[in-house]
């Protein structure tokens, strides 16, 4: 059986090291390449074996070169959208982690996929532990009527509120017509001390060195407090969902936004 051919883009930084090793552990995958700022050739040890990736500065040299089947990105907002539009249209698939993906971007990504038939996977988090707590909240919603979000980041991370903690809102906010919440409005001070506001749920963004990503769904009723509660503890934990998405994009015509869909949530 055919390998599935994969370029990693922002190989040199902290999420794409991980990327690289998780790819170079899979049979079934082969690490091509990687793109990255600085022309530079990184080895990481894998189990005790050194995997030695070239990084070129030129990614449309190194789509044509390569001849990779999926691309993994985890850069940034702006440049992510320009290494997506250049990947679809050369036939490879992107798989896209990277922060602060705006609701145009993806709009814009997904009219890119139906337009060349090529399958896209953008996820706001990788960690299937993540996805799990924001659909335990979503099934949580119609029963509890207040609710707030807490995530906490580290303090590297470009965008607040994070694109997990908006997904979770937008999740719960679909099932909001079944219940009549009326969170709790501050009397005195700033707005602003209450965080921003998605659909009527506040959300509040923590940013601190030695954070990792975190978040908190604190639902509130009469005499009781649910909290559910994730940790990604290290990058590793965003690895098996990025591996799914690998995996799974060659056989997809259509952009698929959020992990959640491709475990069938």
């Amino acid at each position: 059986m055919e390998k599935t051919r994969v370029i990693v883009v922002g190989a040199n930084g902290r999420m794409g090291r991980e990327v690289v090793k998780a790819v170079a552990r899979e049979g079934d995958l082969q690490l091509v390449g990687g793109v990255d700022v600085i022309e530079d050739e990184i080895r990481i040890d894998v189990g005790g074996r050194e995997v030695q990736v070239k990084i070129s500065s030129n990614l449309e040299e190194s789509l044509n070169a390569l001849e990779p089947h999926v691309l993994v990105d985890f850069t940034r907002p702006g440049v992510a959208m320009n290494h997506f539009r250049l990947a679809i249209a050369k036939g490879v698939s992107p798989v896209i982690g990277t922060t602060g993906i705006t609701p145009e971007d993806i709009e814009e990504a997904g009219r890119l996929c139906a337009q060349h038939q090529v399958g896209a996977v953008i996820a706001p988090n990788f960690a299937i532990g993540a996805v799990l707590m924001m659909k335990f909240a979503e099934m949580a919603a119609p029963y509890l009527p207040d609710v707030e979000i807490i995530e906490l980041h580290h303090n590297a991370k470009l965008d607040a509120p994070s694109g997990t903690a908006l997904k979770t809102a937008e999740a719960i906010n679909r099932v909001k017509e079944r219940w009549s919440g009326s969170p709790a409005q501050a009397t005195n001070g700033e707005p602003a001390a209450r965080g921003m506001s998605v659909g009527g749920i506040q959300i509040h963004s923590v940013r601190l060195p030695g954070l990792v990503a975190h978040q908190e769904v604190i639902f509130g009723g009469p005499g009781q407090v649910l909290t559910i509660r994730h940790d990604s503890l290290s990058r590793e934990s965003f690895m098996p969902g990025v591996i799914l998405a690998i995996r799974r994009v060659r056989g997809l015509k259509e952009l698929v936004y959020g992990l959640d869909r491709l475990l069938g949530l």
